[in-house]
């Protein structure tokens, strides 16, 4: 779904309530802290209460949404963790500050909900990862897609045995390239395309299948790639073994043409002993049995925001969706496909 179709969606949801009053803080509001922020018209439970940026430019923007008209503004998220009472806490930071401001957040105490990946580094990753088992907390990553109707239409009906034994997924991301912030120019603070955008899919072809992933090679490199995006891979291929013997792969790339009608074009394709799903913008999601002809699937779940999910989870009582398991396994799925591009070689998962 693209991003102005899931505003006009969370502008007309209804309000829900969560069973008490919540202070959320945000450490940091770049990438897609709009996943927390946009939804909060319809959480009236919810306040955001104080807000931690260090790039001015961002602050400036953030003290201008109404949402965060009662908020308290700091440069330094670590005093803001000192200073304010909250329930629960929002990270977006750059990659590279990511795994630092995790574990000052579980440190406290916290339930968060965080970009991904939490780290550039595996040793970095470990930390933050003990950090956060210690506290006790739950931690979501945010992993929108999973909850797109055709995605969760694809997993309800892979559990229903459509596809029968999965045993191939290709997957791709194609991104128009633009003009990007100044972190995401930078290896130090973007880590790579693997690690930025490749964990969506990642994530999504787990989700999906139920399948898991035990080793990953893969490709990345700039060819022709624009002066707007810095240091950023704009082409990347990842191969990876499922726990079934069968294969996955997943091809991403900043070439999509500025003209096209969406930011994205995303694409998941199943394949298993009885059939055939995949979903393309172009041609919606589609069904392949074995003795039938193509038929389209019009029939979808509803959407679900993923940060409303956590809260329900995380203070509700309604079932857990994401899972410690989901977390680490997701991050370790991403780093081993970003070592193995950096290695040349094929790298375990775990």
């Amino acid at each position: 779904m693209d991003l102005i179709s899931r505003r006009a969606l969370l502008a007309g949801a209804a309000a829900v309530k969560l069973p008490r009053k919540l202070r959320l803080g945000m450490v940091g509001v770049l990438g897609h802290a709009g996943e927390i922020l946009t939804p909060l018209p319809q959480l009236p439970d919810v306040e955001l209460v104080a807000v931690a940026e260090s790039d001015p430019a961002e602050l400036a923007k953030i003290k201008k949404r109404p949402v965060a008209a009662k908020a308290t503004f700091y440069s330094d998220y670590r005093r803001m963790l000192d200073a304010e009472k909250l329930d629960v806490v929002g990270v977006c930071t750059s990659n590279g500050d990511r795994a630092a401001s995790v574990i000052a957040v579980a440190e406290r105490g916290l339930p968060l909900i965080a970009e991904k990946p939490l780290a550039l580094k595996r040793s970095d990753y470990e930390l933050a990862k003990k950090a956060v088992s210690k506290s006790g907390k739950p931690i979501w990553l945010i992993l929108p897609m999973r909850y797109e109707p055709h995605y969760l239409a694809m997993r309800q009906m892979v559990k229903d045995g459509v596809v029968g034994d999965v045993g191939m997924v290709s997957s791709q991301k194609s991104y128009k390239a633009g003009e990007r912030p100044v972190w995401m120019k930078e290896r130090a603070t973007y880590g790579s395309t693997i690690l930025w955008i490749g964990i969506h899919m990642f994530d999504l072809m787990r989700w999906t299948t139920g399948r898991d992933f035990t080793e990953a090679f893969s490709y990345q490199s700039q060819v022709s790639a624009p002066k707007g995006i810095g240091q950023m891979e704009n082409t990347t291929t990842t191969i990876l073994k499922m726990d079934n013997g069968g294969t996955a792969s997943l091809h991403m790339d900043y070439y999509r043409s500025e003209a096209a009608p969406t930011h994205g074009d995303d694409r998941v394709r199943i394949a298993g002993s009885k059939g055939v799903l995949e979903y393309m913008a172009a041609t919606g999601l589609t069904v392949l049995r074995q003795g039938s002809k193509v038929e389209i699937v019009k029939e979808m779940p509803e959407h679900r925001q993923i940060f409303v999910e956590f809260l329900q989870a995380a203070f509700a009582g309604k079932a857990n969706d994401m899972p410690l398991d989901d977390v680490w396994k997701v991050n370790e799925i991403t780093i081993a496909a970003h070592e193995a591009a950096e290695l040349g070689r094929v790298v375990r998962v775990g």
